[in-house]
């Protein structure tokens, strides 16, 4: 209890340029959507957005490391490592598309889908404030292999799969830079005093900007785009935007019907993240987390960002390479330079992305593997279970943004149908994949109980899978009422059997839990 607590240690510098490059591509990434989808101007961008979004996730990870400062001056541990936490990703690409580009669209003002991506935020900020409050009891009775079994879901499909495609899309610089990643971070070979993400990355723009020399243009890097990436440096801080996420409130109709389930979302998906922490070793507490992701992202959008604020999944890969707390404050710090100097356009025109994306496959490869190491070996089954919606959302999303790509922004009941002769499943991926975080916790949750022959609560999980189900919350891709009853009904019918079990079948006592392991190998032939 008397250890000294440490604000920063070595392994601080491999978290911060692994986390540090990932808020990076996350930032990358949101610039391009506000320029080129949403087609904002720029002194909108780099002047009001950019600045707006710098402070909110600035407050975000310093309150993070202030919280893992505490938990180690409590514990008198060393090896306490800070919540990450930046601009949530799938949220990201939501409020761009569902929610601002609509709207800039039919108004034909980028301004409007800017204010009503504004209320959007407001609105889910108070959501995740007043779930921070319920979160604790939710955490309590679902089972560890639920909540990371549906994080790995996310893992593999939204965290890895495109990393992971566009790395073999640029090999010479995706698997390099890999390459060197794997070596230190599972390997332990060292490169001297510098950090591996940070030795990837200067190989990467390295080897971008030796092919450009050469005529053969990997990575996409040029003289003029940095020449003209110069014009948008400057100093701009925020500025209160109050009276445009009062506008936006005009478009409520549209807002409330992605506001409310993807603020449970959040909250499904905080409560996952912080689980993954404590079973790496970090216990934080679940209201204090949710309510700072409320505040956060509230102050932010009242200065002029969009975007929502979250915990980010991957807490236990920056622990194993080393990060404590200082990484958190050092990453706010930069976010502070970038945004409210107009750097990262600058950045974008030397670093290749390419470069960048390996460390978020090694993410997505710790999280994944995290649900089968910290879980028992019986609850595998279930942790296959809860990725399974994960996979159908991914697949849905992959579909439909193809079909996009060809004009085609409406499935028909014909083109379905032409699908499902060629062994695609579209409307299955609908209803498998609609609400996927809500679907796999509460599956996970269910199997789990059946394992450990605990009836009655798996029950209770099938019922309110019932229920969620009916106001569209999973398995449908709206919210509303009777969205998918006939799922609906079926989980009631689960739930309706599963008590059965609990007052006929064997007590626990009188069997032991079924264990994979004790199976005989099965045949294949």
């Amino acid at each position: 209890m008397n250890t000294k607590t440490k604000l920063w240690v070595p392994g601080d510098w491999n978290a911060f340029f692994g986390f540090g490059t990932n808020i990076l591509v996350n930032l990358l990434t949101l610039t391009a959507l506000l320029r080129f989808v949403l087609k904002m101007p720029d002194d909108l961008i780099f002047g009001r957005i950019l600045p707006a979004t710098g402070m909110m996730m600035f407050l975000s990870t310093v309150y993070y490391a202030f919280l893992a400062y505490r938990l180690a001056r409590k514990t008198g541990r060393t090896d306490v490592c800070a919540l990450p936490s930046g601009i949530s990703v799938p949220h990201m690409f939501i409020v761009t598309f569902v929610v601002m580009l609509p709207i800039a669209l039919a108004t034909k003002d980028p301004v409007k889908g800017w204010e009503a991506g504004l209320t959007w935020v407001f609105v889910q900020s108070f959501v995740l404030m007043a779930g921070g409050f319920i979160a604790p009891i939710i955490r309590k009775i679902t089972p560890r292999a639920a909540l990371l079994g549906t994080l790995a879901g996310v893992s593999i499909t939204f965290i890895s799969m495109a990393p992971s495609l566009q790395m073999f899309m640029t090999p010479v610089i995706g698997l390099i830079c890999f390459g060197i990643i794997l070596l230190n971070w599972f390997g332990g070979v060292k490169y001297g005093k510098l950090p591996a993400g940070l030795v990837a990355i200067a190989a990467g723009a390295l080897i971008a900007w030796v092919s450009t020399a050469a005529g053969l243009n990997f990575g996409g890097m040029s003289a003029s785009n940095l020449a003209a990436s110069v014009s948008n440096f400057g100093f701009h801080v925020p500025l209160p935007a109050f009276a445009h996420v009062f506008d936006g409130f005009q478009f409520l109709g549209v807002i409330l019907v992605t506001a409310i389930p993807f603020g449970i979302y959040d909250l499904v998906e905080a409560m996952d993240n912080v689980e993954s922490a404590a079973a790496a070793g970090d216990s934080y507490p679940t209201t204090r987390v949710l309510t700072a992701d409320g505040v956060v992202s509230l102050i932010g959008c009242l200065m002029g960002n969009p975007f929502i604020n979250a915990v980010y999944i991957g807490h236990p890969g920056w622990k194993a390479m080393g990060g404590r707390i200082g990484y958190s404050a050092a990453t706010g710090l930069m976010v502070i330079l970038l945004c409210w100097f107009g750097t990262i356009s600058i950045i974008s025109a030397i670093i290749p992305t390419v470069a960048i994306l390996p460390i978020l496959l090694y993410i997505g490869m710790l999280i994944g593997s995290q649900a089968f190491q910290e879980t028992p070996k019986r609850h595998a089954p279930a942790i296959i279970l809860a990725i399974v919606p994960s996979l159908a959302s991914w697949g849905l999303t992959m579909i439909n943004n193809a079909l996009a790509a060809a004009g085609i922004f409406a499935v028909s009941d014909q083109l379905a149908g032409d699908m499902l002769n060629k062994g695609i499943f579209y409307h299955g991926l609908q209803t498998l994949g609609g609400g996927s975080t809500l679907g796999g916790l509460i599956l996970g949750a269910t199997a789990v109980c059946i394992i450990d022959r605990q009836f009655m609560k798996a029950a209770g999980f099938a019922l309110a899978g019932a229920i969620l189900t009916f106001f569209g919350l999973m398995h449908g891709e709206h919210i509303g009422i009777a969205q998918t009853p006939l799922v609906a009904i079926s989980y009631l019918v689960i739930s309706g059997i599963l008590l059965g079990c609990a007052k006929f079948a064997l007590k626990a006592s009188d069997q032991a839990p079924f264990a994979p392991e004790e199976m005989s190998e099965p045949s294949l032939a």
